[in-house]
Protein backbone atom coordinates (compact mmCIF):
# COMPACT_ATOMS: atom_id res chain seq x y z
CA UNK A 1 0.00 0.00 0.00
CA UNK A 2 1.69 3.43 -0.64
CA UNK A 3 1.93 6.26 1.64
CA UNK A 4 -0.94 8.42 -0.18
CA UNK A 5 -3.14 5.57 0.28
CA UNK A 6 -2.47 5.52 3.75
CA UNK A 7 -3.05 9.30 4.43
CA UNK A 8 -6.23 8.92 2.24
CA UNK A 9 -7.77 5.97 3.89
CA UNK A 10 -7.19 8.09 7.35
CA UNK A 11 -7.90 11.22 6.17
CA UNK A 12 -4.61 12.33 7.66
CA UNK A 13 -2.55 15.52 7.23
CA UNK A 14 0.78 15.20 5.86
CA UNK A 15 3.40 16.96 8.38
CA UNK A 16 6.44 15.89 6.35
CA UNK A 17 7.07 14.00 3.36
CA UNK A 18 4.75 15.58 0.56
CA UNK A 19 7.04 14.17 -1.81
CA UNK A 20 7.29 10.53 -0.71
CA UNK A 21 4.11 9.76 -0.53
CA UNK A 22 4.43 7.37 -3.80
CA UNK A 23 6.73 4.88 -1.11
CA UNK A 24 5.11 1.79 -0.08
CA UNK A 25 4.05 0.31 3.17
CA UNK A 26 4.21 -3.32 3.30
CA UNK A 27 2.94 -4.04 6.96
CA UNK A 28 1.97 -2.24 9.62
CA UNK A 29 2.60 -1.95 13.40
CA UNK A 30 0.41 0.06 16.53
CA UNK A 31 1.77 0.97 19.87
CA UNK A 32 2.96 3.79 22.08
CA UNK A 33 6.00 1.83 23.61
CA UNK A 34 9.10 1.99 21.53
CA UNK A 35 10.77 -0.59 23.30
CA UNK A 36 7.76 -2.37 21.27
CA UNK A 37 8.49 -1.14 17.92
CA UNK A 38 12.28 -1.68 18.27
CA UNK A 39 11.77 -5.86 18.80
CA UNK A 40 10.62 -5.89 15.03
CA UNK A 41 12.55 -5.66 11.47
CA UNK A 42 10.22 -5.86 8.72
CA UNK A 43 11.43 -3.61 6.02
CA UNK A 44 8.79 -0.98 5.04
CA UNK A 45 6.55 -0.85 8.17
CA UNK A 46 3.90 1.97 9.01
CA UNK A 47 4.01 3.24 12.75
CA UNK A 48 1.16 3.99 14.13
CA UNK A 49 1.19 5.95 17.30
CA UNK A 50 0.39 7.87 20.06
CA UNK A 51 3.89 8.91 21.41
CA UNK A 52 4.67 12.52 19.84
CA UNK A 53 8.30 13.03 20.36
CA UNK A 54 11.96 12.63 19.36
CA UNK A 55 12.69 9.09 20.82
CA UNK A 56 9.49 7.71 17.89
CA UNK A 57 11.49 9.52 14.86
CA UNK A 58 14.75 8.31 16.39
CA UNK A 59 13.33 4.60 16.71
CA UNK A 60 11.34 4.67 13.43
CA UNK A 61 15.35 5.75 11.76
CA UNK A 62 16.79 2.45 14.23
CA UNK A 63 14.01 -0.18 12.05
CA UNK A 64 13.76 1.75 9.07
CA UNK A 65 10.12 2.48 9.35
CA UNK A 66 9.21 4.36 5.98
CA UNK A 67 6.46 6.39 7.88
CA UNK A 68 4.79 7.22 11.50
CA UNK A 69 1.11 8.47 11.90
CA UNK A 70 0.05 10.28 14.97
CA UNK A 71 -3.15 9.23 16.02
CA UNK A 72 -5.61 11.16 17.92
CA UNK A 73 -5.01 14.20 16.22
CA UNK A 74 -1.82 14.93 17.76
CA UNK A 75 0.55 16.79 16.20
CA UNK A 76 4.59 17.30 15.98
CA UNK A 77 6.78 20.17 17.19
CA UNK A 78 9.35 21.64 14.63
CA UNK A 79 12.05 19.48 16.15
CA UNK A 80 10.75 16.30 15.43
CA UNK A 81 9.71 17.08 12.00
CA UNK A 82 13.28 18.31 11.36
CA UNK A 83 14.86 15.12 12.66
CA UNK A 84 12.09 13.55 10.34
CA UNK A 85 13.37 15.42 7.77
CA UNK A 86 17.01 14.45 8.52
CA UNK A 87 16.30 11.00 8.07
CA UNK A 88 13.26 11.29 5.13
CA UNK A 89 10.54 9.28 7.57
CA UNK A 90 7.15 10.55 6.42
CA UNK A 91 5.17 12.21 9.62
CA UNK A 92 1.25 11.83 9.47
CA UNK A 93 -1.57 13.40 11.32
CA UNK A 94 -4.84 11.53 11.97
CA UNK A 95 -7.96 12.36 14.24
CA UNK A 96 -8.41 8.70 14.62
CA UNK A 97 -7.83 6.40 17.46
CA UNK A 98 -4.93 4.15 17.28
CA UNK A 99 -7.67 1.08 17.02
CA UNK A 100 -9.52 2.51 14.58
CA UNK A 101 -6.78 3.51 12.31
CA UNK A 102 -5.55 -0.26 12.35
CA UNK A 103 -8.77 -1.27 11.36
CA UNK A 104 -9.30 0.78 8.45
CA UNK A 105 -5.63 -0.12 7.12
CA UNK A 106 -5.90 -3.94 7.63
CA UNK A 107 -9.38 -3.69 6.36
CA UNK A 108 -7.79 -2.35 3.97
CA UNK A 109 -5.23 -5.03 2.82
CA UNK A 110 -2.31 -3.83 5.53
CA UNK A 111 -0.77 -6.66 7.38
CA UNK A 112 0.32 -6.75 10.81
CA UNK A 113 4.32 -6.67 11.05
CA UNK A 114 5.32 -9.66 12.66
CA UNK A 115 7.40 -9.72 16.00
CA UNK A 116 9.89 -11.46 17.78
CA UNK A 117 9.81 -12.27 21.38
CA UNK A 118 12.17 -13.62 23.49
Amino acid sequence: MTLKEVQQLLNAEILYGENLLDREANTAFACDLMSDALAFLDDKTLLLTGLVNSHTIRAAEIVDIVAVVFVRGKKAEEEIIKLAEEHEIVIMSTKNTLYVSSGILYAEGLEGASIEYN
